[in-house]
């Protein structure tokens, strides 16, 4: 049975290593500390991530940047309207054996690595996204009648431009809820793009140095499942999913006027992840409803399908979030 202290000490190695890894990705990221901070908090939490963002923003170089602080393999897909599923998660082949003999051979795809960039993933037809589908939620892939496993470390970042819709497959409703959270990355600050261009323009590139092992990764990982969380914050996050939806009894004006379906069961457990790693940031060994309600709008945004009449108000999803968790803590003091 753990003691106090080595509790303690557990959550203290889990910060440190942290806090090495996001001060170790600003020496080559300029800004979005937001999104760096959720994007590990996602990883912590065993997730996947969508980023949405305008192209040149630095979502490959996050990608290639987290790879080398980590020791970690990392790949990158560009999703096309012609790219096959196979493309993706590999394809059987035949080869000549040494005497001449002809045999089938897996030729493993690019999802075979640690991280993933899937690049403009709305780009591509359905039948391809599906292609990640497997890979994502049971870390396996299925060709040919054979099943093989990916690495214990699977982490996949995929981005859409929200600029250029013509010519793009929204992704399923099924497909976006294997994602633990979706981020917004805007255009950087001023200082900060000038900090882009001393940093870009030089000779003197900098690269991030390993700092953590995949090994910590899954002892940080472990933690975060260990971390207690009280029954009324439970009850928290249940009412607060159950908000989201146009037919609960307690739903904001605003939900039922704009959403057709809400967040689903997926949500909750997002949250409660992600919330569990954010808690053990702060020092804490157990989860509080402001935990919950930091993560609540990335892990439920790309989980409200709205209806027609948002479309016509311009009305946002966080939006929505922003007056469900208004009228969440309203009826109770948040702890």
């Amino acid at each position: 049975m753990q003691t106090l202290g080595d509790i303690k000490r557990r959550v203290d190695e889990y910060v440190g290593k942290f806090n090495a890894l996001r001060v170790e990705i600003a020496r080559v990221i300029v800004g979005h500390e937001d999104v760096v901070e959720a994007t590990l908090l996602a990883l912590m939490a065993g997730g996947h991530v969508l980023l949405e963002g305008a192209p040149g923003l630095g979502k490959t170089l996050l990608v290639r940047t987290l790879g080398d602080a980590m020791g970690l393999r990392y790949g990158r897909v560009q999703f096309t309207p012609d790219l096959m599923p196979a493309d993706i998660v590999g394809t059987t082949i035949i080869v000549e054996g040494e005497r001449g003999e002809k045999r089938f051979r897996f030729q493993r795809g690019p999802v075979f690595t640690n991280l993933l960039l899937a690049d403009e993933i709305n780009r591509a037809t359905p039948k391809t996204q599906s292609a990640l589908l497997e890979a994502m939620q049971e870390r396996q892939v299925t060709v040919g009648g054979e099943t093989y496993g990916l690495d214990n470390v699977f982490f996949v970042l995929a981005t859409q431009n929200p600029i250029e819709m013509e010519g793009t497959y929204p992704l399923p409703e099924a497909q976006l809820d294997r994602f633990i959270f979706k981020l917004l990355i805007n255009y950087p600050k001023r200082l900060e793009l000038i900090e882009v261009l001393r940093r870009t323009t030089t000779q003197d590139a900098q690269s991030a140095q390993v700092t953590m092992s995949p090994d910590d990764l899954a002892e940080m990982r472990k933690l975060v499942r260990e971390v207690i969380i009280a029954p009324h914050v439970e009850e928290f996050v249940a009412d607060l999913l159950l908000k989201t939806h146009p037919s609960d009894d307690h739903a904001p004006q605003c939900v039922r006027q704009y959403v057709r379906f809400g967040a689903s069961p997926r949500g909750a457990q997002a949250m409660v992840l992600t919330a569990k790693a954010r808690a053990l940031l702060a020092g804490r060994y157990n989860v509080s409803s402001t935990d919950i309600v930091a993560v609540a709008k990335p892990a439920l945004r790309h989980r409200l399908i709205l209806n027609f009449e948002a479309e016509a108000d311009n009305m946002a999803p966080d939006s929505i979030l922003d007056e469900v968790l208004e009228s969440l803590s309203a009826g109770r003091a948040l702890s």
